[in-house]
């Protein structure tokens, strides 16, 4: 299904559309490595784990090298590695290392010398590298968590065509006074009401073009809000599959419940809201756009039509106010996406998202099927 529906991916094609460059911009490629060093004479190749890494040599490097940049008459297309931060959205560190050893500033040696870089991770790095990109002026894109799903779909597409459609949501979307999701657990039901008091929506459509400092995350697809407020309660799946129910109230997680699985982790989450409360601010409201497969991924998974994501903790890179300096602790710093959708969430269904706006009332997501609205939306 993925071949009839998708164009084979094409690295000159999605830079080409993503950046429009210029004959003689540089282009440039990072990588995260437990020990930046790995990237030396390529070593890390070896190591069957690093498998977004190889991706990023094999696909992007290596396309560069053997005939992309030519095509768009680009320069540069070097590699470096730097050392994995460890958490979603952490700022990323100084050192950093090139295939033949040398030890390298990023500061220093590589933001103030390329104009597009790609950061191919295990970690996102969006948030950091949009504050950079402001600083050094350059573009780029974040492409954490590639696989083959994502190669041969979500990037793979036609931005415009996202960038087309996202605009017709947003426009749908946009200055709403709040939403509410309801959600349904474990024969339980639970309600999330997030403020947005008639702010101006926001896309993530994948285009990051002219001269303005800006990076774009990849897949891209997605609507999005910074909540001014949020109250109530909803569910949260953690990585190893335990389900919290988090109490919200002003705008902030303040206390997470076990509903099933492990006390111990929500006992540790607790613990962390208590040493550092800004970690449980709710500050993301995100709504899929792209008819796109699921991938595993979140990076993906959450740009699907259908889905949606709140996030907790740092929201400076869209627009809100939480910057890493507000933490407590530095590796606390992070942007944290929680998604709801049938394959990353099985156990949770959004049987109900509805916006409220100017007095009226739209259902925006039944049962992670897009509405009525949404639908009339993108056939406009």
């Amino acid at each position: 299904m993925d071949k009839q529906k998708f164009p084979p991916f094409s690295l000159t094609r999605l830079l080409r559309t993503v950046f429009a460059p210029e004959a003689g911009e540089r282009i440039a490629i990072l990588i995260d490595l437990p020990d930046p060093a790995g990237i030396v004479d390529f070593a890390f190749l070896q190591d069957p784990k690093f498998t977004i890494q190889r991706r990023a040599h094999d696909v992007f490097y290596q396309g560069l090298i053997k005939g992309t940049a030519a095509e768009l008459q680009l320069q540069g297309g070097e590699i470096f590695a730097y050392q994995q931060t460890g958490g979603s959205n952490l700022d990323l560190p100084d050192r950093a290392v090139d295939p033949a050893g040398n030890e390298l500033s990023l500061a220093r040696d590589i933001y103030p010398h390329y104009d597009i870089i790609l950061c191919i991770s295990t970690y996102s790095a969006t948030a950091p590298l949009t504050a950079l990109a402001k600083q050094f002026g350059f573009r780029g894109a974040t492409l954490h968590g590639v696989n083959d799903i994502i190669l041969r779909t979500g990037l793979a597409v036609d931005y415009d065509e996202v960038s087309r459609a996202g605009e017709k949501l947003r426009l749908g979307l946009t200055r709403a006074d709040s939403f509410e999701i309801d959600f349904a657990v474990a024969g339980q039901k639970h309600t999330l009401k997030l403020l947005c008091n008639r702010q101006e929506a926001q896309k993530s459509h994948g285009l990051c073009r002219g001269k303005k400092p800006d990076v774009a995350n990849l897949p891209a697809g997605e609507i999005y809000f910074v909540p001014q407020g949020a109250e109530g309660v909803f569910p949260m799946r953690y990585e190893d599959g335990t389900i919290g129910l988090m109490t919200v109230s002003g705008g902030s997680i303040q206390h997470a419940t076990l509903l099933q699985g492990d006390a111990a982790v929500v006992a540790a989450h607790n613990a962390k809201l208590v040493s550092d409360p800004v970690t449980g601010e709710i500050g993301e409201l995100g709504f899929g756009t792209q008819d796109l497969p699921p991938s595993g991924r979140d990076i993906q998974d959450e740009k699907i039509l259908g889905t949606l994501h709140v996030a907790t903790g740092r929201s400076d890179h869209l627009g809100g106010h939480l910057t890493p300096d507000k933490f407590k602790k530095a590796g606390n710093a992070t942007h944290d996406d929680i998604l709801f959708s049938p394959t990353k969430t099985p156990e949770i269904l959004v049987t109900q998202a509805r916006m409220y706006r100017d007095g009226q009332t739209e259902i925006v997501i039944e049962n992670y099927q897009p509405s009525a609205y949404l639908q009339r939306l993108l056939a406009n």
